[in-house]
């Protein structure tokens, strides 16, 4: 059996037991707490069965690894890894999928914050390669608050291939954040039907073997003199003007 994967935060551990309750196979809460968030989790673990163990505070920073657990930590049966082949199903029934890529974004709360605004909106799944990226470790889970349990998160070999992949077998259009010569304003390009925006981490930006694979590169117009955002920032304002030209907002 997998070693179990461990959840904490209220917002993970809560949208977890709403939604796959029985991937939980233990709940560890702070001594002492009990006040209405807490009591809201135990609610919704109750029906199950879920063992619910006291446990100090030391001990909950040794389970999540940080002392940011909020005084809840789920100990929880590992997920399957997503992959290309789960990428291909996901886009036979979703054929207008909006997907969201990430090129080389290595840190965790980036990844979380990208999950939870992608979950918000309407994305149907956060495509990285596997190597030289975030993974989702319980801290981007938790920055993701309940996002993470929302989208597919796939995890691909080579992203630059699976992009040429889904543009080739699922007619999908890629498109890439970066200002070059022939970016358009976000708001001039069309995001309705099938497309997968990509953006790359803040200090490198998208790999030139990436670029490659984009049929058209944006860039967020801005009126100060900053000229780049960090890439949840600049994830959440692309993937808002996709959601508002879908009709989605």
């Amino acid at each position: 059996m997998a070693k179990p994967e461990y959840y904490y935060g209220v917002h993970s551990v809560e949208s977890l037991l709403e939604l796959e309750p029985e991937r939980v196979l233990t709940l560890f809460t702070l001594k002492g707490r009990d006040d209405q968030r807490l009591q809201r989790i135990l609610q919704l673990a109750e029906p199950f069965g879920i063992s619910v163990q006291k446990a100090s505070r030391d001990s909950l920073e040794k389970l999540a690894g940080l002392p940011f657990h909020q005084g809840v930590v789920a100990a929880v049966r590992a997920h399957p890894t997503l992959n290309e082949k789960d990428l291909d199903d996901l886009l036979e029934q979703n054929p207008d999928a909006l997907l969201l890529a990430l090129d080389q974004v290595t840190d965790p709360h980036n990844l979380g914050a990208c999950i939870r605004t992608a979950a918000a909106m309407g994305v149907q799944a956060v495509i990285v390669p596997r190597d030289r990226s975030a993974s989702l470790t319980p801290t981007a889970r938790k920055v993701a608050a309940g996002g993470a349990e929302k989208v597919a998160f796939i995890q691909v070999t080579n992203l630059a291939r699976t992009l040429a992949h889904i543009k080739d077998q699922h007619h999908m259009r890629v498109v890439g954040t970066m200002l070059d010569e022939k970016a358009l304003p976000i708001q001039k390009f069309d995001f309705t039907g099938a497309v997968t925006i990509v953006m790359g981490a803040e200090d490198t930006g998208l790999r030139p073997i990436t670029q490659g694979q984009c049929d058209q590169t944006v860039y967020i117009p801005m009126a100060g003199n900053l000229q780049s955002l960090n890439v949840s920032v600049a994830a959440g304002m692309a993937l808002y003007e996709a959601c508002r030209q879908r009709n989605l907002v």
